[in-house]
Formats: structure tokens, C-alpha cells, sequence
């Protein structure tokens, strides 16, 4: 009899436990798609990148918006960045999610457009999101088979951008102006897709700019690397979306790509002199449409001179998430 009871309690033990488990499980995924998607952050940082002496100015880093035409909401949020006078805007790639959503990627960065701005772009500019198995991305990347969609109209939106004033720098060294002093940078194009070609930009760095800036999506050591040895100060990236999932006091699960799961977001050291910083960016795919841990975000990087401290903050948006936004 007192087995019996025993097995009782315990087969009822187990069955609680299956429930709570499940329960918590779906309330996590609950959180994860309806509403943390949605709580757009952003993020500030001041990066010690300048001559000793140099007037600071500041960054607007924009990456990863995979736009659909419904997403409303997001566009506002991030067209109301604009009040944060950026010196300079740069956007690093994944801005669309489907073939109509060049429009809506300008809406959201119209009033930015009118900025000085730097801009490659990603795998999801060229090529639209197709539905995968979410264990590939634990996979180790050499059994990943590479599945392209549709092709989107990524001519369409550089035209847009290049008629507004930014530059493109996918395989070219220029010099623009950002508040009345020479800004130089370079970028590669996706090496996610492996498109880079970095010899095309090979070389030093111009001594005489104020700041060196290097431009890619993916943040693949094979271009970091380069970018460290010809004398760059700063390298923005995003594709990592932080993670999209982490797990608190672990950090990121993965990275898709081969940058360590420590540098998935936010502003870390590459070598002795420069340093580099990943947006988590503002999106998702649309058949992925969740994060947990890992807020979407926009990054406010003032640049200050070297010797400074560097320091990083979050500030969230303080509205509730829209219901516009699929």
C-alpha cells in the first residue's frame, strides 16, 4: 500500500512538473515573439577613438531592419531617431524582408537620409528570408547548405540612398565631411554570402582623417583582421542580431558567423588599436520572429578621444509596443 501511495505521488509530482515546464515554456515564447520583438531600444555608447584633444561627435548606427510593408510602428521608431541630431548615420545591411519593402525602409529612414550617411549591405538585401530549421544555425558551418529566396530590389534602394546624398563604400576608400572634418572609411561586401573582397580596399588607412571607419555586415574575423592591420580606429557591423536569443548570465547562443558568442553585440576591442562594435539590430526574419534576452536596437556611438573611458548604456523605448506590427 505505502508503494503504491508512493508511486502515486511521484507519477503526480511528474505530471505538475510537465505542466509547469510547458507552461513557462509557451509564456517564454509568448514574450519572445509578442512582445520583446517589438521593445525597440537604444542602446548608447562612447567609443575613445579620437586624437588626444579632438571634439567628439556622434554616430547613428542603424543595421538589421528586415522591413516588411506592415511594419508601421517600426518605421515611426525609427524615424523619430532623426531628433537625435547623429553627425553621421551608418547603416550596415539586412534592411529588407520582402520584394515591397523598399518604400517602407525609406519611410523609416527618411528624415536620416538628409544626414551624412555610410551604408553595405547584407544577405537579406539582395536575397529575401526563406523558412529554415532554427537547429541549422547550431550546426557547424561547414555542413550548412547555403538557401537563397528570391531576389529583392537592393538597386532600387542604393539608388534611393546614393540620390539622398549617403555613400556607399562596398569595395571602395573614401573621405566625406561629418561636422566640418575629414571622416574616412571603407567596407566590404557581405561576407556572410562571401562576397567580401577586402583587396579591393587593402592598404593604410588615411593618417590624416580624424577618425578611420570600417563598414561590413557580417563581423567575420577574416575582415576584422585586415581592417586591424591597415590602421582603422572603429568597425561597425550587425548580422549577429545580438544572438536574437540569449540566455541570462550565458549571453548569445550563437552568433552565425564566426565571431565569438562574447562580441555578439555591443562595442569590444579587435587587437591593440581598434575597436569594434555590433548592432543587434532593429529586426528579425519573418520566420523567426523572436527574441529573448536581446532587445531590438539602434546605437547612439559618440566618438571621444582615446584615453577616454569607454562606457555603454541602454535606454528602452518607454511606450507600449505596437499591435500594427506583424
Amino acid at each position: 500500500m505505502s508503494t503504491l501511495s508512493n508511486t502515486s505521488t511521484f507519477a503526480a509530482t511528474a505530471r505538475r512538473f510537465a505542466v509547469g515546464t510547458v507552461a513557462l515554456g509557451a509564456a517564454t515564447l509568448g514574450y519572445a515573439v509578442g512582445i520583446e520583438r517589438r521593445l525597440w531600444t537604444l542602446r548608447t555608447a562612447e567609443l575613445p577613438v579620437l586624437a588626444p584633444g579632438a571634439k567628439p561627435f556622434t554616430i547613428l548606427h542603424v543595421s538589421d531592419l528586415h522591413m516588411l510593408p506592415g511594419h508601421r510602428a517600426k518605421q515611426r521608431w525609427v524615424a523619430a531617431l532623426d531628433r537625435l541630431a547623429p553627425d553621421l548615420v551608418v547603416n550596415t545591411g539586412d534592411n529588407l524582408s520582402h520584394r515591397t519593402a523598399v518604400p517602407s525602409v525609406l519611410r523609416a529612414l527618411g528624415p536620416l537620409l538628409d544626414r551624412p550617411g555610410l551604408f553595405v549591405f547584407g544577405s537579406n538585401d539582395y536575397y529575401a528570408p526563406k523558412p529554415k530549421n532554427p537547429a541549422r544555425y547550431l550546426m557547424p558551418k561547414g555542413k550548412k547548405k547555403r538557401i537563397h529566396g528570391n531576389h529583392l530590389p537592393w538597386r532600387d534602394l542604393r539608388a534611393a540612398f546614393l540620390e539622398h546624398g549617403w555613400t556607399d563604400v562596398t569595395h571602395v576608400r573614401r573621405t566625406i565631411e561629418v561636422a566640418g572634418r575629414p571622416v574616412f572609411a571603407a567596407g566590404v561586401d557581405d561576407p556572410h554570402l562571401r562576397r567580401d573582397r577586402y583587396s579591393d580596399i587593402s592598404g593604410p588607412a588615411d593618417a590624416d582623417a580624424v577618425v578611420r571607419l570600417g563598414i561590413t555586415h557580417s563581423p567575420e574575423p577574416r575582415v576584422l583582421d585586415p581592417f586591424a592591420t591597415d590602421g582603422y580606429d572603429l568597425v561597425l557591423a550587425g548580422h549577429t542580431h545580438g544572438g536574437q536569443l540569449r540566455l541570462p548570465g550565458y549571453g548569445a547562443l550563437v552568433t552565425n558567423c564566426e565571431l565569438d558568442r562574447t562580441r555578439a553585440r555591443g562595442a569590444s576591442r579587435w587587437g591593440a588599436h581598434m575597436w569594434l562594435h555590433v548592432s543587434a539590430g532593429l529586426g528579425t526574419s519573418p520566420y523567426a520572429p523572436a527574441r529573448f534576452a536581446c532587445r531590438p536596437e539602434a546605437s547612439l556611438l559618440t566618438l571621444v578621444p582615446r584615453g577616454s573611458s569607454a562606457g555603454e548604456t541602454r535606454k528602452t523605448t518607454p511606450r507600449k509596443p505596437s499591435r500594427s506590427v506583424r
